[in-house]
């Protein structure tokens, strides 16, 4: 059983918002640095955005940035994803991630789990 879910994803016109949850599954696990990634279609995946495990440092790549804010609650051990301004490119299957060793985790390197994915479609 993954220890992460995520939830939020859908269809949604170009300049449209959507908001990502990533929470536990019941299977326990030390959630330090969490992030997003996603995968378009044909495409690698990729990185998206990065919390630290207080939530006082997030980063974003350049693509998001502006457009999206990740976030954290740790009375529910869950991080959100707010995305604004969606565009078609943006089209993918969302994925939350955790480390369980890294307070900041800036790549899939350092993650050790990853949920099963939200689907987020665009249309322009």
């Amino acid at each position: 059983q993954v220890p992460l879910v995520e939830s939020g994803g859908g269809l949604v016109r170009a300049g449209g918002s959507l908001r990502l949850t990533c929470t536990p599954s019941g299977r326990t696990v030390n959630n330090k640095g969490m992030g997003w990634f996603r995968r378009a279609p044909g495409k690698e995946r990729e990185f998206v955005a990065a919390i630290s495990w207080n939530g006082g440092r997030t980063f974003y790549e350049d693509f998001v940035k502006g457009r999206f804010t990740i976030s954290r609650d740790h009375a529910k051990n869950s991080i959100y994803l707010e995305m604004n301004n969606l565009k078609p490119d943006d089209t993918g299957v969302y994925f939350c991630a955790t480390s369980t060793t890294h307070d900041f985790c800036l790549g899939y390197e350092c993650m050790d789990y990853e949920g099963q994915g939200t689907q987020v479609t665009v249309s322009s």
